[in-house]
């Protein structure tokens, strides 16, 4: 039966090809498509081969040409002339500060205190050149021991002007050889500004200075800072004490409180609105800073309001207050009727008096602000 099933089968569908046939046939089309995917993957490699170095070559030369661009752009700001290197200023401007020129302004007839604010436009002098420091200028003392302790070349104060002052400037400070060494002691009340601080705190009704950040004083303004000692008091009990001082050529107390690490500016504030925004500060504190407050219609007051939060401290401490008369110069004593009618009128209460100390607080109640 088998054979003449297999000789139907031949001759429906042919001669069976041989095995050898079949497994050569296998062998070719493995080794076609084996050569197809090397094709492919050679292609590939090539066509990126030739991509990869035109997209470098094209980023490198956007990097140049902005690179060219850049400084170009520059060239044309700055100018030809000022390209070169700004070399030093005379010993003639070692004080020289931009836009403060006090002869030339008494020459254009400013007075009561405008000829110490900043007139740009009345100095002709464009001179470009880096101010040079003093000759004896060295780098400052790290903090905090730069805060006790400067060097006597950084600053206006030779050992003769020490040694001429008066004693409350050696409570103050002790010159050993090249430096200045600042003590607690300060030259507003004898006590020293520690005592000082706490007598304010009292007065506020705090236990003790270190109750000013619970009572939200945060930020204070120093007005006439003098050496800033009371300023580095109030950094140590972690508030921001700001120091603005007039301009003076020789730069003492400004000066004097950059040197030993404190926030500090010039600034003249009889004659101009500080340069801070509307209740900017919980404090605003002067010792002695010079300033007649009941003058000019209580105007100084005004800006010590715009500058204070609701319910801000002035803390005013001036034994005299200096009043010229036709004949004589007389001396009055500040008192609280002498300021009774301005702080009224700017809504402030008097917590308290002691000797040459007073204290005014702002008010927090808006119905005031709005009948004054």
């Amino acid at each position: 039966m088998r054979g003449p099933l297999v000789n139907k089968l031949s001759l429906i569908f042919g001669p069976r090809p041989p095995l050898n046939c079949i497994l050569l046939c296998l062998v070719s089309v493995c080794v076609l498509i084996a050569l197809l995917s090397s094709f492919s993957s050679t292609t590939f490699d090539s066509v990126t081969s030739y991509a990869k170095p035109d997209v470098y070559t094209n980023y490198r030369k956007l990097k140049e040409q902005a690179r060219n661009d850049y400084l170009e752009l520059k060239s044309i700001s700055l100018g030809a002339n000022l390209i070169k290197d700004v070399g030093l200023c005379g010993k003639e401007r070692e004080n020289y500060v931009p836009c403060y020129n006090v002869s030339a302004n008494l020459l254009a007839g400013l007075k009561d205190g405008e000829e110490f604010d900043r007139h740009c436009e009345l100095s002709q002098e464009h001179q470009n050149c880096l101010v040079r420091p003093p000759k004896e200028y060295k780098i400052p003392l790290t903090w905090p021991a730069g805060r006790d302790v400067i060097w006597s070349g950084n600053v206006k104060l030779t050992k003769d002007q020490f040694l001429s002052s008066g004693s409350m400037t050696k409570r103050l400070m002790l010159l050993e050889e090249n430096q200045i060494a600042f003590h607690s002691e300060d030259g507003m009340i004898v006590d020293g500004v520690k005592d000082y601080s706490h007598l304010i705190a009292d007065m506020i009704g705090l236990g003790s200075d270190t109750e000013f950040l619970q009572a939200g004083v945060r930020s204070v303004l120093d007005i006439g800072c003098g050496f800033g000692s009371f300023g580095a008091h109030l950094l140590s009990l972690r508030l921001m004490a700001l120091c603005v001082a007039p301009y003076e050529p020789s730069g003492s107390q400004v000066q004097l409180a950059l040197e030993r690490g404190l926030p500090a500016v010039i600034g003249n504030f009889i004659s101009k609105q500080l340069p801070f925004p509307s209740l900017s500060y919980d404090m605003v504190h002067c010792a002695q800073c010079g300033i007649i407050w009941d003058s000019k219609d209580g105007l100084f007051l005004i800006e010590i309001d715009r500058l204070l939060k609701p319910g801000g401290y002035f803390v005013l401490t001036s034994p005299t207050t200096q009043q010229q008369d036709s004949t004589t110069s007389t001396k009055k004593g500040i008192t609280s009727s002498s300021l009774e009618g301005f702080t009224k009128k700017l809504c402030w209460s008097l917590l308290a008096q002691q000797e040459e100390t007073f204290i005014w607080q702002k008010t927090a109640d808006s119905q005031c602000y709005t009948s004054r």
